[in-house]
């Protein structure tokens, strides 16, 4: 059994406020000195700002009030979408500027690396992560470490892990797919069943809809109560993760509502339903009634009929999307849904077993070194799970390339410091890795990690990960992490 987490495996923080007003680009025209003056004046928020838009896309919602805020705090500049999605490009990253070092193995001491090595080992040698910390620096335009120190040794990587799960996922699943419910009508039109697809975002107006095209299935039917079961077949093994009952983590069932969330909250730790599955199905009964659909007795479990059809789905939004939030607001549940997800695909158990085995499996055919990962589950809760710094910055820097831009949510979905997620509020507006640094964040009892992206005084991407296990003082470990990454943002020569 794994130790219990003390609190949230990382607390979503609070996030800049709403800016109003559109983003738009200087108008053509005469040169103007001005201009000038007020470029070189605001150079280093151009640059934070880059960061933060070069990044997108910014059709899901995910990164709104970054764009607001960098567009008033550069005035030029922006770009609108429409709510068609699209695949964003590239992610931009500057040549290098440094020779790149190769590729070091698990490295007692550091890479040399001149003013970066400099920089960053007395951090790493500081008291606040504790005796055991590891760290790789990928610059992204070249796929070369510029310093690694432990490159390969496996280390709890707590929600970090949530990077390898849903880099899988994309890759195995695209960023288009949706997870379907459906609502399946026996021949007789006397059962309905409600089928769970594994959607862990599925709400009350989705139930609604639902409710409304199974009423007019049933119409030709004639009047008379139905039966109404419920399906979660499609998952597989326990439903409890091994921490057991959870704020952090509502048991794993293919049908639940608003992640079985008894507050109305849609993110952090919450009180949770020990039974989704059958409070959504009753949230379902109570639906079809408004609808004019009498169920009867109460809902049960059960898998639909032979020759049922489906009569009413419904779709989750696009994986992208679902990507995006769970690492913004390290959501454990859509983490799982998501390591599920992608042991459907690969033919093998919707269970943590099955994850394991698929997750692991997607990761090595996009030639990123697994050896000695072991991933438990998909949310990082489990102390079980072990990752190498270089496995997390190889993702990265494969997500930043131009190979594989199914992978792009990985980086747009990144909380980005001072702006949004759980590094909303770890840097300041005046902190010079603001709006420069997204870093997916890993916390648990005496477990601290950071790995993102770093935009550098160079106008390099590097690709980072930072573990560290031994803690002692949360605050002074993530205070140490956040000075590593901002140490990339003052760039090396």
């Amino acid at each position: 059994m794994a130790e219990p987490v003390d609190g949230p495996t990382d607390e979503p923080l609070s996030r800049w406020g709403g800016w109003k007003g559109p983003m738009r680009p200087l108008r053509g025209g005469a040169p103007d000195d001005r201009r000038f003056v007020a470029g070189s004046a605001v150079l280093g928020l151009v640059v934070a700002a880059g960061a933060v838009l070069a990044a997108g896309p910014w059709d899901s919602g995910q990164r709104k009030a970054e764009q607001h805020r960098a567009a008033a705090s550069v005035r030029s500049g922006g770009a609108h979408h429409e709510a068609a999605p699209r695949v964003p490009g590239p992610a931009a990253s500057a040549p290098a500027v440094l020779t790149p070092l190769g590729t070091p193995r698990d490295l007692k001491e550091p890479t040399a690396g001149g003013g970066l090595a400099a920089a960053l080992t007395p951090l790493l040698d500081g008291p606040g992560l504790g005796p055991l910390r590891t760290a790789v620096v990928v610059d992204t335009a070249t796929g070369k470490q510029v310093y690694a120190r432990g490159a390969t040794r496996p280390m709890t990587p707590a929600s970090t892990v949530k990077l390898a799960t849903t880099a899988a996922a994309l890759s195995a699943l695209g960023p288009g797919h949706r997870i379907a419910t459906t609502v399946r009508l026996s021949k007789d039109a006397k059962t309905v069943t409600l089928v769970g697809g594994g959607d862990p975002t599925l709400d009350e107006a989705a139930l609604r809809g639902l409710a409304a095209g199974t009423a007019r299935a049933l119409r030709a039917s004639g009047p008379g109560a139905v039966s109404l079961t419920y399906d979660t077949s499609r998952y597989a093994g326990p439903a409890l993760h091994r921490i057991g009952p959870n704020e952090n983590i509502a048991p794993v069932s293919a049908l639940m509502v608003d992640e079985g969330r008894l507050d109305g909250s849609d993110k952090g730790p919450a009180p949770r339903t020990g039974d989704p599955a059958e409070d959504a199905a009753r949230t379902f009964a109570d639906l079809l009634g408004d609808a004019g659909v009498a169920t009867r007795p109460a809902p049960s479990a059960g898998r639909a009929a032979a020759g049922s059809t489906t009569v009413a789905t419904h779709r989750s939004p696009p994986l992208s999307a679902l990507v995006e939030r769970a690492l913004t607001n390290s959501d454990n549940d859509i983490a799982e849904a998501l390591a599920r997800q992608t042991a459907l695909k690969a033919g093998k158990p919707a269970s943590f077993a099955g994850g394991r085995l698929a997750v692991t499996e997607q990761l090595r055919k996009l030639g990123l070194p697994v050896a000695g990962a072991h991933l438990a589950d998909g949310s990082g809760l489990d102390r079980a799970d072990k990752v190498t710094a270089g496995l997390l910055t190889g993702l990265l820097a494969l997500a930043a390339g131009p190979d594989h831009p199914e992978l792009r949510p990985v980086l747009t979905g990144l909380p980005v410091a001072g702006f949004s997620g759980t590094l909303g509020s770890r840097y300041t507006a005046t902190s010079r890795g603001t709006g420069l640094i997204r870093a997916k964040t890993g916390t648990l009892t005496g477990v601290n990690a950071l790995a993102g992206t770093a935009v550098d005084a160079q106008g390099r991407l590097l690709a980072f990960a930072f573990l560290a296990s031994g803690t002692t003082s949360p605050h002074e470990a993530e205070a140490t992490l956040d000075a590593l990454a901002t140490a990339l943002t003052r760039g090396t020569g």
